[in-house]
């Protein structure tokens, strides 16, 4: 049986870390992620999640877990910003205002698959220019939903959340330790939900 991280994300390979979990692979799988017409964030995020846990060529026994990460505005989907201005505009859009940060979780073994949404409410405090400029510089918006990543710089406009913390990260650990250990995962696992 081996464990495969279906993702090239480093914060998620960091949180299942703090699980005591090490990939045997990572396989960052290439999808499609644009949203279909009409659809909302949570769906969206899910079927994402799925879709990248689809996309990866696995063993019977092994087990694959994949996730996807979406900030919500209402029923806007602010996904990874292509450029600065995206990113300038999507921060400009969540200042001073709350939003969701929805990431899912999908794991399969063999046939079976078992999945799970995280729903976390955040805070975004108003931006003046030059901390919105300032961030900007740093490029730490770069490959991440909504622009920003609240375990680094920009952790200072977040005032208030409430849910997961590391979901808002990218990766819930409570939620993703219990959906390994029904696959059959126990090996690190360090910390019981």
């Amino acid at each position: 049986m081996a464990f495969i991280l279906g993702s090239g994300s480093p914060r998620r390979l960091e949180l299942l870390a703090q699980l005591g979990v090490t990939p045997d692979v990572v396989c960052p799988p290439e999808i499609d992620e644009t949203p279909k017409a009409g659809e909302v964030p949570r769906r969206y995020c899910a079927r994402i999640a799925f879709e990248k846990l689809q996309a990866i060529s696995a063993e019977p026994d092994d087990i694959v877990l994949c996730a996807d990460t979406t900030v919500a505005l209402g029923r806007r989907i602010l996904g990874k910003p292509a450029d600065v201005a995206e990113a300038a505009a999507f921060l400009f859009a969540l200042s001073g205002r709350r939003h969701q940060v929805i990431t899912s979780v999908a794991v399969r073994r063999g046939e079976k698959v078992w999945t799970r949404d995280v729903v976390s409410a955040v805070k975004m405090k108003r931006l003046s220019d030059e901390e919105l400029n300032g961030y900007l510089a740093t490029d730490d918006w770069q490959g991440k939903a909504g622009g920003y990543g609240i375990q680094g710089a920009a952790g200072a406009f977040i005032p208030w959340i409430s849910g997961s913390f590391t979901g808002i990260v990218g990766l819930p650990l409570a939620e993703t330790a219990t959906l390994l250990r029904a696959a059959g995962w126990n090996q690190g696992m360090e910390v019981s939900s």
